[in-house]
C-alpha cells in the first residue's frame, strides 16, 4: 500500500455523529451514471412488485399473505399452517446461509439495490425532498435558516406529502397481514367496526414517517443488525464497491509531470458528498458502506472530465486491489454456496412432497387392546387432520393390510372444510389372539378426495389377559 498520509484518516466516530454527539444530518448530492440508471430499473421494478404483491390473486386467492394473528400464510399461492413449522424452520436457516454466501461473494449488494429501505428512501422520499426543497446545498441552507414563511411552508409541504405516502404504505404492508379484502373494509365501512385494523393502520404510519423523515440512514448503522454482521463476512476474497488506493494515492489536483507520482485521484470529495451514508470509501471497507454505487458514478464523471480511466472506484476485492489475482469464489465461499444449494434442495423436495392434508394419529395413551367384536382385538386411535388447500377434502381412511379393519367412532369418512382442523377417533381391529405379537406395525393410508395423501405409521399393542 502507497503510503500517503490521506490514506490513513481512520475515525473514532460515526460520520452521522458531531464531537459534541450530536446527529449530524447529511445532504448527499445527486449524481447520474450507468450504476444509477441500473439501480434505477432495479428499484422501480422492485418497487412495483412490492406494491403490488398483496393485491395479486391466484386460483382465487391471495399471492401473498403472512396472517400472524390468526396463523394464515400465503407464499406464491401456497397456504402453510403452523404445522409446517419444520418447512418454517429449515427456509428461515436456507435464507441465512443464502445470506452468509451472497454476503461473503458480493458484499451488502442487498442493502444499497433490494433493501425496502433503500428503495423507499433513495427512489421515493429524496427525490421528493429535493423536488420541494432543492439539492443539497439548497437543503442545508434551507435547515440553517430561521424559521419564516418560506422555510415553513416547504417543510409543511414535505411533511404532508410524505406523510400521505407513509399512509399509503401502510396500507399496502397492512394488505400483507390481513389481505386486501379485509384491508378494503377498513377503508369503505364505518371506522368504529375497525378500531384495531385503524389503529394498526396508524401505527404503521408512524413508523415510516419517523423512518424517512428522522431516522433514515440511521436504520442502517445502528438498527439493521446485517450491517454489523457484515464485517464478520467479509474477507479478502469478496467483491465489494471499493477505492484502488494503489493507483489514486498520492492523491492531487493537478497531474503536473509524466514522472509525477500523483496518483489519479484529485482529492475532489465528490465520492463523499454524494455517499448516502457519509462516508469517505477511500478510508476503506467500512460498517455504514451499503454498496450503493453513487461513489463509482461520481467519480467516473470527475474521471472523464480530467481525461483520466476510469473505475477508480468500483467493484474490486482486496486481493485484486493488492494486485494478486482477479475475483473469483473462493473454497470459503463454495463451501457456503454448497450448504446452501443442499439447503435449498432438501426445502424443495419436502415441499414437492407436501400432502394436501397432514394426519397425526396418536394411539390413545394406557390402551393395551380390547375385545371389541367376537374374534377381534382392537386399539382406539385418535387423529387430528389439517387441511392445508383452498379446497374442501373429502377424507377416508384405508388399511393397507386387509386383515386389519377400520371402526369409526361415529359416521365413516368426513369432509374436512378448506384450511380447517378435525379431529376425530377409530378403532383398529385386528382379527383373532393366536400368533399375535404385543405390538405390530400398522399402515394407514389417508386418502384426500378420492387420492393418496399420505400413508401413516403407527403401532398396534396387544396385551393378552391372564386367565
Amino acid at each position: 500500500m502507497a503510503k500517503n498520509k490521506n490514506i490513513y484518516n481512520f475515525r473514532d466516530r460515526l460520520t452521522t455523529s458531531g464531537q459534541d454527539g450530536k446527529r449530524v444530518w447529511l445532504y448527499p448530492e445527486i449524481v447520474s451514471g450507468r450504476w444509477f440508471v441500473r439501480r434505477a430499473w432495479v428499484a422501480y421494478g422492485l418497487l412495483a412488485c412490492l406494491l403490488a404483491g398483496p393485491f395479486l390473486e391466484w386460483n382465487d386467492h391471495p399471492l401473498f399473505l403472512f396472517d400472524v394473528l390468526n396463523r394464515n400464510f400465503i407464499v406464491w399461492g401456497i397456504a402453510f399452517t403452523p404445522q409446517d413449522n419444520v418447512l418454517f424452520v429449515l427456509a428461515i436457516l436456507t435464507f441465512f446461509v443464502f445470506i452468509f454466501a451472497f454476503t461473503n461473494a458480493f458484499g451488502r449488494l442487498w442493502c444499497g439495490w433490494a433493501c425496502p429501505q433503500t428503495i423507499f428512501l433513495e427512489w421515493i422520499f429524496r427525490p421528493i425532498e429535493r423536488l420541494i426543497e432543492g439539492n443539497a446545498s439548497a437543503r442545508r441552507r434551507l435547515d440553517a435558516m430561521a424559521a419564516g414563511p418560506g422555510k415553513n411552508l416547504r417543510k409543511v409541504l414535505k411533511f404532508v406529502v410524505f406523510f400521505l405516502i407513509s399512509f399509503l404504505l401502510a396500507n399496502v404492508f397492512l394488505a400483507y397481514v390481513i389481505g386486501k379484502n379485509e384491508l378494503l373494509k377498513i377503508v369503505i365501512d364505518s371506522p368504529l367496526n375497525h378500531l384495531g385494523g385503524l389503529s394498526a393502520l396508524l401505527i404503521f404510519t408512524l413508523v415510516f414517517f419517523f423512518i424517512y423523515t428522522r431516522l433514515r440512514e440511521l436504520a442502517c448503522t445502528f438498527i439493521c443488525p446485517y450491517g454489523r454482521l457484515q464485517g464478520t463476512l467479509l474477507d479478502k476474497n469478496t467483491m465489494a464497491v471499493a477505492y484502488d488506493f494503489i493507483r489514486g494515492e498520492p492523491r492531487g489536483h493537478v497531474r503536473q509531470e509524466a514522472e509525477s507520482k500523483v496518483g489519479d485521484c484529485v482529492d475532489c470529495n465528490w465520492c463523499v458528498k454524494v455517499c448516502p451514508t457519509g462516508i469517505d470509501i477511500r478510508n476503506g471497507s467500512q460498517m455504514e458502506c451499503i454498496q450503493c454505487t453513487a461513489c463509482i458514478d461520481a467519480c467516473d464523471a470527475v474521471m472523464e472530465k480530467t481525461g483520466r480511466k476510469k473505475n477508480l472506484i468500483g467493484y474490486f476485492s482486496e486481493n485484486e486491489l493488492n494486485r494478486k489475482y482477479a475475483f473469483s469464489i473462493r473454497p470459503k465461499g463454495i463451501a457456503y454456496f454448497s450448504l446452501w444449494f443442499l439447503l435449498f434442495s432438501i426445502l424443495g423436495v419436502l415441499l414437492w412432497q407436501r400432502a394436501p392434508v397432514e394426519t397425526i394419529l396418536l394411539r390413545t395413551p394406557g390402551n393395551t387392546g380390547m375385545v371389541n367384536s367376537p374374534g377381534f382385538v382392537a386399539n382406539l386411535y385418535n387423529f387430528e387432520l389439517v387441511n392445508k388447500t383452498f379446497e374442501d377434502q373429502e377424507i377416508t381412511f384405508k388399511s393397507l393390510d386387509n386383515n386389519i379393519k377400520i371402526t369409526w367412532v361415529g359416521k365413516p369418512g368426513f369432509t374436512i372444510e378448506k384450511g380447517a382442523v378435525r379431529k376425530g377417533s377409530f378403532f383398529l381391529e385386528i382379527p383373532g389372539e393366536a400368533g399375535l405379537s404385543k405390538t405390530a406395525a400398522v399402515e394407514i393410508e389417508v386418502l384426500a378426495n378420492g387420492k393418496p395423501a399420505e400413508v401413516i405409521k403407527t403401532r398396534f399393542f396387544y396385551l393378552p389377559q391372564k386367565p
